[in-house]
């Protein structure tokens, strides 16, 4: 009986209180953008993903809160929240991610945007921890926004309940 209540409760929240929010992942290729992307929406994890070359939008409900999620690696169809998706595994790639993405950070119409830092594969040996990005990734030097950084596995799900919490926790403001 419980369930039934918790389902009325749920779609009375969506229909009256309903909050949609736009949601952007950037990152270097083979970052996992889609495949978190996929993961969070529902589906599977796949290990053979195909490279995604422009654009790819999602739609992940949680509660009364829908997040339109873009992945994409290209900074111009920032929207939202940035969510920057690194390898964690992926070491040598890390420098070329910090510069983009203080290269990004600089542009003045993204000021004051959240920041969330991903260090996806965090499955992996070898893998830094998210101290280990927040260092490499100069992120303490980040002052003018928000900043979070949490180490993911979209392979493994491992924290992303996590995320989504600091997402809809950002959509009620």
């Amino acid at each position: 009986m419980a369930g039934i209540f918790r389902t009325i409760y749920d779609w009375l929240l969506r229909l009256f209180w309903a909050t949609e929010m736009d949601v952007t992942m950037i990152g270097l290729q083979n970052a996992g953008k889609s495949s978190l992307l996929r993961v969070l929406a529902g589906g599977e994890f796949t290990i053979d993903s195909i490279p995604t070359i422009g654009f790819n939008t999602k739609k992940v409900q949680k509660g009364h809160v829908t997040l339109k999620c873009h992945a994409s690696t290209r900074a111009t169809y920032l929207l939202g929240i940035i969510r920057y998706i690194v390898d964690a595994a992926d070491q040598p790639a890390l420098p070329v991610a910090t510069e983009e993405l203080h290269d990004l950070l600089n542009k003045p119409s993204l000021e004051g945007i959240p920041l969330l830092v991903l260090g996806n594969k965090s499955d992996l040996p070898n893998k830094l921890s998210v101290d280990e990005i927040i260092e490499e990734m100069d992120l303490k030097s980040i002052t003018r926004r928000e900043v979070s950084c949490y180490g993911i596995s979209a392979k493994e799900e491992t924290n992303l309940d996590a995320v989504l919490h600091w997402l809809i926790a950002r959509a009620s403001r």
